[in-house]
C-alpha cells in the first residue's frame, strides 16, 4: 500500500505528481496490467522461458 503525507503548503498538483511517482516505483501499475486479463499457467511459463532465453543471449554478447 502506498501512503502519501501531504506537506504543508504543498499544492494538489505537486501531491498528485509525487503520488504517481510512488505508485510507479512500487510496481502497482505493472501488477494491475498483469492482472487485467486472466493468463493461463502455460502462457506464464512460456513467457518466463522466453525471458530467460533473452537474458541468456544478452549475457553472451
Amino acid at each position: 500500500m502506498v501512503k502519501l503525507n501531504v506537506r504543508d503548503r504543498e499544492s494538489i498538483q505537486e501531491a498528485v505528481r509525487r503520488f504517481r511517482k510512488l505508485v510507479e516505483r512500487s510496481g502497482i501499475k505493472k501488477e494491475m496490467r498483469r492482472r487485467e486479463y486472466y493468463e493461463k499457467p502455460s502462457e506464464t511459463r512460456r513467457r518466463a522461458r522466453l525471458r530467460a532465453a533473452r537474458r541468456g543471449r544478452a549475457n553472451l554478447a
